[in-house]
């Protein structure tokens, strides 16, 4: 079973106990929170089986919302992504920052920046991919890790960012005990780019919640480093 489904499982159970000792004092029927929780735990293996996780991400990302710090960390986690990408003369075809727009056109996860990535993938496919397009792509993955911990100090998304990481590295050969090493100096190249380019990344952020298209975006990105 995926964490998503474990996340909602952990969420029934903490509602049917939290019910169960607030139940008698608002004179609620125990057969609401049992319900509620068969409920949860159909919708969690429905999920699992049928929808690889897709629909607990868009539930737990929709109940997430309700916080403006994750809101502001999704934000800014893409912008990384978009920035890096759009430094690099990666082209950046979209992007989306909820998992309910990231859903709607294929996409996994809570939102993410999506490349037009054609040209590595047919460099693999040849089994001979450039140095230059490796440290491109590498220090793309890391940039919005490195960008939330820029801005809050700490970073809580990054996690298929790593794996995707991780997946790239394996297909070019290199040993799984060098991950964690690769991870920090794409990471910290990563930052110095964001750093180097701080008003270009700032002015991108506020373009983005406004919910601008990509090409209005990166002209956001060109006339603020004029």
């Amino acid at each position: 079973m995926n964490q998503i489904a474990i996340n909602l499982i952990a969420i029934s159970v903490f509602l049917m106990t939290l019910s169960t000792l607030l139940g008698p004092l608002i004179h609620l029927s125990p057969t609401i929170p049992a319900l509620t929780m068969v409920g949860f735990l159909g919708i969690a293996t429905l999920d699992n089986f049928s929808f690889q996780g897709k629909g607990g991400t868009i539930v737990l990302d929709w109940l997430a919302r309700f916080s403006p710090e994750y809101k502001e960390r999704i934000i800014h986690h893409e912008a990384g992504h978009f920035l890096v990408a759009h430094l690099l003369d990666i082209p950046v075809t979209g992007y989306t920052l909820s998992a309910w727009e990231a859903w709607k056109i294929g996409q996994p996860g809570q939102g993410g920046v999506i490349l037009e990535d054609s040209e590595i993938a047919k460099q693999l496919e040849k089994g001979k991919i450039g140095v230059s397009m490796v440290e491109r792509y590498c220090n793309i993955w890391m940039a919005g890790i490195a960008a939330e911990t820029l801005v809050f100090k700490s970073a809580e998304g990054g996690g298929d960012d790593k794996a995707k990481l991780n997946q790239f590295l394996t297909a070019l050969g290199f040993e799984e005990k060098v991950f964690e090493q690769k991870q920090r100096f794409y990471l910290l190249q990563a930052k110095n780019l964001i750093q180097e380019n701080w008003e270009s990344y700032q002015v991108l952020v506020e373009a983005m919640k406004t919910g601008v298209d990509v090409e209005e975006c990166k002209k956001v990105i060109r006339e603020s480093a004029t």
